[in-house]
């Protein structure tokens, strides 16, 4: 948001957007183009574990399990804290705990991307990186139980169904802006 002055409005205190929503919704891609477009940083939880742990999202489920990847998620989440105005694209399963619910709360307002499993699993560039995925009736049941979840998380929603990319991004940074958020 830009003052009177020209300059971009500086939020005080922790201001994150959290983008949540089921694997494949667009959520690293929407952080990573809103943050360019209004001069924000970007982060990626997953890759954010993936840094801290010095092994890929995949080898943390096949070495450590999910419980550990869940701790180092949460860990990371609560470092964040210390930053201000991040762009958080979060993995698929952040609302499993509802501990990281309560963290991004804390820090900032959480934008649910809404859509269809079918879009989602056709949008998955690299399937092998999603250890939690499964089988498609597996992902269709992690899709049933996540969804309540996404859904109870968020401050706002955007429905992504039959929209191009372009379409999410602009009604995401209209919605941002609009609430002071951007």
């Amino acid at each position: 948001m830009q003052d009177s002055s020209g300059g971009y409005v500086v939020h005080e205190g922790c201001d994150h957007i959290f983008f949540v929503g089921f694997l494949g919704a667009g959520k690293s891609t929407l952080a990573r183009n809103l943050g360019a477009l209004f001069h924000r940083p970007h982060v990626d939880t997953d890759r954010l574990v993936e840094r801290a742990l010095g092994k890929t999202v995949a080898q943390v489920f096949a070495e450590d399990g999910e419980a550990a990847f869940r701790d180092a998620e949460t860990r990371e989440l609560s470092r964040l804290s210390a930053r201000k105005s991040l762009l958080v694209s979060c993995g698929g399963g952040i609302v499993e705990r509802p501990e990281n619910c309560e963290l991004m709360h804390e820090m900032g307002a959480v934008l649910f991307l809404d859509g269809d499993l079918a879009d989602s699993l056709r949008q998955i560039r690299c399937p092998e990186r999603r250890p939690d995925l499964g089988t498609a009736e597996h992902a269709a049941e992690v899709y049933r139980h996540r969804r309540p979840l996404y859904e109870a998380a968020a401050d706002l929603t955007i429905d992504i169904r039959n929209k191009t990319f372009e379409q999410v991004a602009h009604e995401a940074g209209q919605l941002l802006w609009e609430r002071g958020l951007l």
